[in-house]
């Protein structure tokens, strides 16, 4: 049995290649792209079935770019998905391990995100819980030590009770985000890192706060204060209360929605057929498709991450809160997910590291007869290619797994991400909102990433945003 050195797709007895996966990738998201409605492989779609023009053209076909298309779709608008990659789904991407569904990007929802319940009940689909840890490995005073859950929870619920003093103020209404922006102009502008430095944390009250972050930064000399503590407060004020909204298991995947959102559209989706241009001309915007191949329509739906604006040609060029947005990014600069299959253990043990560490966060998963799967994600210190470092990161913290298998995800390798999750970078807040949600001219803005409440890492936070937009597109389509 061998790990794998390729970063997307697992090996093991030569059983799967690179050519299976990708041609049973191809087929899954051809399949869906057709039950949702017309499609080409390749953009060759000029006008909708009837051969009239667009009513409306939506960038990215991930979930609020499948928000978008429905809600306008049930205006009666046409409209066309141009999606770059040859799947739907953007940051959400299911893939397979030891024969078992994982999620390569998304994976979770959690109680309180109305838009998402409301969601899953409109098309009849169940929640799972996740797996719960029976035992926890946190950072000691010398390497690791075992916790149950409850010391750890009640630990970590005291420490954060702390980091996050004073959010219950300036998110008052966390769904509002600039309501007390009187107080935020003295915290928005600090990093999880200067927030640390400020407690003067030290030793393992220092790893196991700045080992928590990062999971969600990417380094927290990126990610602002303000950023986590909005999902803090959003989640009900707890530590506890955060991590519940990352518990549940939606039935058939997390792209389970999406899929249903996009054939009820009614909208012809595009694959393979990445964007490089959108221009205004005599009242139309113009797309430009890589290859040459431009579409028109009144008004078109940019649904990318924001972290892929910087690649896009706009004519006229951007204002400076879109501007500066693309350079800066919004996406967290680092984001592997790691999925490994491992013998040695069928324990549901979960570990959390100290920022810096190869693996930064390890969560059971689904029990084996001969072992378990577990999900990780990664700091730049692991070089997921190199499968001796994966085992002797996994080994450093279980010493008894055995890791037989893995598949990982750069997100931020993904020439289509160009980085993971939305996160806000210091400052961001207050010199973005809520102006980078207006429209520019004809274009639209939509994305997890800009919404005001679950922003960044939740379908939540796309849903809310595909609702906002397909509003704003409607009126500007006329």
């Amino acid at each position: 049995m061998t790990e794998n050195g390729d970063s997307t797709t697992p090996r093991a007895h030569g059983r799967v290649t690179r050519r299976t996966v990708l041609k049973a990738a191809g087929a899954t998201a051809l399949a869906t792209a057709l039950a949702a409605g017309a499609v080409t492989a390749t953009g060759s779609s000029a006008a909708a079935a009837d051969g009239k023009p667009y009513d409306a053209i939506v960038v990215g076909a991930g979930y609020a770019g499948g928000t978008v298309a429905r809600e306008l779709g049930a205006r009666g608008m046409k409209v066309l998905v141009l999606e770059a990659r040859g799947r739907i789904g953007g940051r959400i991407e299911p893939g397979t391990l030891a024969g078992e569904h994982i999620e390569l990007g998304g994976g979770w929802f959690g109680p309180g995100q109305d838009l998402v319940a409301r969601e899953l009940k409109r098309y009849s689909l169940t929640t799972t819980e996740d797996v719960h840890a029976t035992r926890m490995v946190m950072p000691g005073p010398n390497g690791y030590a075992s916790h149950s859950p409850q010391e750890a929870g009640a630990r970590l619920n005291s420490l954060f009770a702390d980091f996050y003093a004073g959010s219950e103020q300036y998110f008052e209404r966390p769904y509002e985000p600039l309501h007390r922006k009187d107080l935020l102009a003295s915290v928005d502008r600090l990093s999880l890192a200067d927030r640390i430095d400020r407690l003067q944390l030290t030793g393992v009250d220092h790893d196991w706060v700045s080992g928590a972050t990062s999971v969600f930064a990417g380094g927290n000399r990126t990610g602002s204060l303000t950023g986590l503590a909005q999902w803090y407060q959003l989640a009900g004020g707890t530590y506890d209360k955060f991590l519940s909204v990352m518990s549940e298991l939606p039935q058939g995947g997390m792209i389970s929605i999406l899929e249903r959102m996009l054939r009820e559209s009614g909208a012809t989706v595009s694959l393979n057929s990445p964007v490089t241009a959108i221009r205004e001309r005599g009242g139309l915007t113009h797309v430009e498709v890589r290859g040459g191949r431009v579409h028109q329509a009144p008004v078109v739906v940019l649904a990318t991450p924001v972290n892929m604006w910087s690649t896009l040609t706009f004519e006229p060029g951007l204002p400076k809160v879109y501007a500066d947005a693309a350079r800066e990014g919004l996406g967290v600069p680092h984001a592997t997910k790691l999925w490994l299959r491992v013998k040695g253990t069928s324990e549901a043990v979960s570990a959390q590291a100290p920022e810096g560490a190869p693996i930064l966060l390890l969560i059971p998963q689904k029990q084996l007869p001969d072992g378990r799967i577990f999900v990780a994600f990664t700091g730049p210190a692991l070089d997921v290619s190199d499968p001796q470092a994966v085992r002797a990161a996994v080994r450093g913290l279980l010493p008894e797994a055995r890791v037989v298998e893995y598949r990982a995800k750069e997100w931020h390798k993904d020439p289509y991400a160009r980085g993971g999750w939305g996160l806000r970078r210091p400052g961001q807040l207050l010199r973005q909102l809520p102006d980078i949600q207006q429209p520019f001219g004809r274009i639209v803005f939509a994305g997890g990433d800009i919404a005001s409440g679950w922003n960044g890492a939740f379908v939540e936070g796309a849903l809310e945003s595909g609702f906002r937009a397909a509003e704003q597109a409607a009126t500007l389509a006329g």
